[in-house]
Formats: C-alpha cells, structure tokens, sequence
C-alpha cells in the first residue's frame, strides 16, 4: 500500500511539472485568492482520480477518448476567450453570481480530462490494484505540484501589470486548446493548416473582447 502511495505521488509529481493543468492553476493564482484556487484544484482532482481509478477503464468503453480530449480542448479555448472578460475579480464574480471555487473547480476537472496526469492514475490503479493508496498518492501528487504554479502565480501578479497577465493566460489557454486539437487529428494535414488559420482570428476574437469589456466596465 505504501510502495503504491509514494509511486503515484512521486510519478503525479513529476508528470505534472510543466504540464497544462500546472499552467492553468498558476493563471487562476494571479486571478483569484491563491487559497481558493488550492482547495479548487483539491476538490477537482479528488473527483477527477477517484473516477480515474474507479471507472477510467470502462469510461473508454463508451465514450472515446479521442471525445473526451476534445472536449477538453475545446475547453480551453473557451477559457481563453472567457478570461479577457474585464471582470474585477472576486468582487465582480460575487456581483455576476460566480463562484471563484466552483469555476476554478469546473475548469480544472474538465481540464484534467484525457490529461497525461489522469491516464498515469488509470494505468497505476491497473498496476497495483489498490484504489485508495493510488488514488491518495495521485491525488496529492496533484495538490503539490499545482501548489508550486499557484506560488508562481501569485509572484506574477504581483510584479507583472494585470493586463499583461491576462493575454499571457488568454494566449495560453487558447494554444493549449488549439495543439489539443491537433493532438486529436494528427494524421489530417487540412488539421493541421486550419488550425494554423485560425490563430490570428482567434487573436482578433481575444482583443474584440478585451476592447469591448473594456468599454463596459465602469471606472
């Protein structure tokens, strides 16, 4: 049970230095109250690897996840549009209804859908055959090493302009999803030049809706 514990975590770890999700957690640290976005990423990845180690096999059964992957990707874009919005952080989400934990929660689980973290957690509940060390140890594994990009995140904020902060999280969430629909469809070269196609659109959609919220937005 140990050996199974210390190798997911160790392997998590490991797996997510650098990754998306890491990069996502560090982009919602310069949005929103750094303990808010940890328990979100907490609550996220204990649903997100419970169903990994539980029901990860069978879920590729009937859903492929190839779907599960785009859908994710896709996801991203959305964020990416979505976080140009001139909001005032957690003062405006409280005005519009929004909950900073359930939307750092929701991005992140869906986020972690099809992710290289989670498949690790399938393939180490395969290997042992414990649920629980497995689970515990990829879970916490998560929680650190997303606690490091929050760190970052929270550092960025406060020495780099908000604005700033903000295309630099657009562009990423958008490129992330675009090269995970390319991840999708790799063996389809008109893929691969639409999505080429579509990057400066999706640069003009970003700034349309920088420029309009901008405009909205009371001073």
């Amino acid at each position: 049970m140990l050996t199974a514990y210390l190798t997911s975590f160790a392997f998590v770890v490991l797996a997510e230095t650098g990754d998306k999700t890491q990069l996502l957690a560090m982009a919602f640290a310069t949005r929103y109250r750094w303990s808010t976005v940890l328990w979100a990423v907490f609550a996220a990845t204990l649903v997100n690897h419970l169903l990994a180690v539980v029901a990860g096999a069978s879920l590729t059964r009937v859903i492929p996840m190839d779907w599960v992957r785009l859908a994710a990707a896709l996801s991203f874009v959305a964020f990416g549009i979505w976080e140009m919005h001139h909001d005032r952080l957690d003062g405006e989400d409280r005005r519009s209804g929004r909950s900073p934990f359930w939307t750092v929660a929701i991005a992140f689980f869906i986020a972690e859908m099809g992710d290289k973290t989670q498949l690790a957690t399938v393939a180490l509940a395969a290997r042992y055959g414990e649920i629980l060390p497995v689970w515990m140890g990829s879970t916490c594994g998560m929680v650190v090493a997303d606690a490091i990009g929050i760190v970052v995140g929270v550092v960025l904020h406060k020495h780099i302009p908000a604005r700033a902060i903000q295309w630099c999280a657009a562009l990423l969430f958008a490129g992330f999803g675009l090269w995970g629909i390319h991840d999708v469809f790799p063996a389809i070269p008109w893929v691969t030049w639409t999505l080429l196609g579509a990057v400066p659109m999706l640069v003009l959609i970003l700034y349309a809706v920088s420029r309009r919220d901008k405009v909205a937005a009371p001073d």
